[in-house]
C-alpha cells in the first residue's frame, strides 16, 4: 500500500513538472490569460477599496463617536494586525486547499466583515471587525501574486504582476470618489462606505466560474487531468508551432512549514522577509505621513492637500513603469536601482527649501515606490517552491505588515524628536536597506523557469 502511495505521489510530482514546463514555454499570453487578468485586476480593485475604506470613513466616525486621533490610529493598526495574520494564514491555506479557493473565500470573508462594519455599534466591535477584514484582505493580496506567478508564461510574469497592480490601484480613486459622495449625506452615512467596501463578493462569484485552479498546485495535488485540460486550452489558443518543452524539475508536494528555514531555504526566507519589512517601513512611512508632516512643516492644510493630490497621480504611472521594467532586467538589480533613486529623492524631499523641488521629488518618490512594489510582487513568489509558495510569500508579507503596525508608533516618535527631515531620512534608510538586502543577497530570477528557481532551493 505504501509503495502504491509513493508511486502515485511521484507520478503527480512528475506530471506537475511536465505541465509546468509546457506552461512556461508559452511565448506570450493567451485569450484566457487576458480574461483572467480582468478578473484578477477587479479582485485587486475590490481589495484596495476595502483596504482604504476606513481612511475615508474615519473623519466622520471620529466626529460621531467623539474619538481621539490616537483611537483612530488604533483602528488602522488593527487592520495591519489582521493583515499580518491573513498573510500567513492565507498563504498556508492556499498551499493546502488551492489558490483559487483561498482567493474566493478570503474575498467573501473581508466583504462580509466590511458589511458588518457598517452596523458596528461602537469602537471595540469595529476594531475587531477591522482585524477580520485585514485577515481577508491580505490573504487575497498574497495569493493573487502567487496565482499570477504560477499561471502566466515565464517571459511575462513580471509584466503581468505589474499590470494587475496597476488595475488594482483604480480601487483607491474609486473608494475616494464614492466616499466623497456618501459621507456628507448624514452624520452616520459613513456606514455606507463599508457597504461599498463589500463589492468584492461580485468578482468572487465571477472568479468561481472563470478562474481555473493553478496548474502547478492542481497537478501536484492529484488533479492532473484538470491541470492538463487547462494547459491544453492555453496551447490551443496560440497559432503555429510552440517552442520545445524544456525538461524541468519535478514539483514536490506536502512540504512542512518548518522547511522554510531548512538549510536550502533559510537564506531565501530571511532575505524575502527583511526586504518586505524594510520596504513596508519605507513605503508607509512616507505615504502615510506626508499630509500630516507637511502641515507641521508650515504648509497650510489646503497646500498640503494640493501637494498630496498631485502625488496621487504617480502610482498609476509607477505601475506602468513596472510593466515596462519588470521583465527587462534582473529583478533584484532593478529593485536596488529603484530603491537607491527613491532614497535620494526622499532626502531631497526631506531637506529642500524649494516648493517645486519638494513637489517634484515627492512625486518621484511616490511613482518609483509603486514601480518597486510591482517588481517586488513579481520577485517574491518566484523564490519559493510550489508546496511552500503560498506560505513563504505570506510569511514575508505578514512580517512586513507587522512592521507596518509598528511603523505608526516609530514614525510618530521620530517626528516628535527629529522633525520633518528626521522622518524622511529614516524612510530613505529603510527603503535603501530593502534594495540592498534583495540586491546583494536575493536570487537571480529573470529568464529562469519557476521550477528551476524554487524546486532546487532545498
Amino acid at each position: 500500500m505504501d509503495d502504491t502511495i509513493d508511486r502515485t505521489s511521484a507520478d503527480h510530482q512528475s506530471a506537475a513538472g511536465r505541465l509546468a514546463a509546457r506552461l512556461e514555454r508559452l511565448p506570450r499570453t493567451t485569450r484566457s490569460h487576458r480574461t483572467w487578468m480582468i478578473v484578477l485586476g477587479v479582485l485587486f480593485i475590490c481589495d484596495l477599496v476595502d483596504t482604504n475604506a476606513l481612511a475615508y470613513a474615519a473623519p466622520a466616525i471620529r466626529a460621531e463617536w467623539s474619538l481621539s486621533v490616537a483611537q483612530v490610529g488604533q483602528l488602522t493598526s488593527y487592520t495591519f494586525l489582521g493583515m499580518f495574520a491573513g498573510a500567513i494564514l492565507g498563504g498556508r491555506l492556499s498551499d493546502r486547499i488551492g489558490r483559487k479557493n483561498t482567493v474566493i473565500w478570503s474575498t467573501v470573508l473581508y466583504s462580509v466583515a466590511s458589511l458588518l462594519c457598517a452596523v458596528a455599534p461602537n469602537l471595540a466591535v469595529l476594531g475587531i471587525l477591522r482585524v477580520v477584514t485585514g485577515i481577508g484582505i491580505q490573504a487575497v493580496t498574497g495569493v493573487l501574486i502567487v496565482y499570477v506567478a504560477e499561471m502566466y508564461p515565464g517571459v511575462s510574469r513580471g509584466k503581468c504582476q505589474a499590470l494587475m497592480l496597476g488595475i488594482g490601484l483604480l480601487g483607491v480613486p474609486l473608494v475616494a470618489g464614492a466616499s466623497r459622495l456618501i459621507v456628507p449625506l448624514s452624520a452616520d452615512a459613513w456606514r455606507w462606505v463599508f457597504v461599498f467596501g463589500a463589492i468584492g463578493i461580485v468578482p468572487a462569484v465571477v472568479a468561481r466560474f472563470i478562474l481555473p485552479e493553478s496548474v502547478r498546485w492542481a497537478a501536484v495535488n492529484g488533479r492532473v487531468d484538470e491541470a492538463r485540460s487547462t494547459v491544453e486550452r492555453l496551447e490551443s489558443q496560440l497559432p503555429g508551432p510552440l517552442p520545445e518543452v524544456v525538461e524541468t524539475t519535478a514539483i514536490r508536494e506536502h512540504k512542512k512549514a518548518t522547511d522554510l528555514f531548512a538549510p536550502g531555504m533559510r537564506k531565501r526566507t530571511i532575505v524575502a522577509t527583511l526586504t518586505l519589512v524594510f520596504a513596508v517601513l519605507g513605503f508607509y512611512g512616507f505615504n502615510s505621513w506626508v499630509p500630516t508632516l507637511l502641515v507641521e512643516k508650515g504648509y497650510s492644510t489646503a497646500e498640503a492637500l494640493t501637494i498630496t493630490t498631485i502625488f496621487s497621480i504617480a502610482p498609476f504611472a509607477g505601475a506602468l513603469l513596472g510593466v515596462l521594467l519588470s521583465d527587462r532586467f534582473q529583478r533584484r538589480t532593478t529593485m536596488l536601482v529603484l530603491t537607491s533613486a527613491v532614497a535620494a529623492l526622499m532626502l531631497v524631499f526631506a531637506f529642500t527649501g524649494s516648493y517645486w523641488a519638494l513637489v517634484i521629488s515627492g512625486f518621484g518618490v511616490t511613482l518609483l515606490l509603486q514601480t518597486n512594489t510591482a517588481v517586488l510582487y513579481a520577485y517574491l513568489p518566484e523564490v519559493f517552491p510550489t508546496a511552500l509558495r503560498g506560505l513563504g510569500a505570506g510569511f514575508a508579507n505578514g512580517l512586513g505588515r507587522l512592521g507596518g503596525f509598528g511603523n505608526a508608533f516609530l514614525i510618530a516618535a521620530i517626528a516628535a524628536g527629529l522633525g520633518f527631515g528626521g522622518v524622511f531620512t529614516t524612510t530613505a534608510v529603510f527603503i535603501l536597506l530593502a534594495g540592498l538586502t534583495v540586491g546583494l543577497f536575493g536570487e537571480r530570477t529573470r529568464g529562469r523557469r519557476l521550477e528551476e528557481i524554487g524546486e532546487n532551493a532545498s
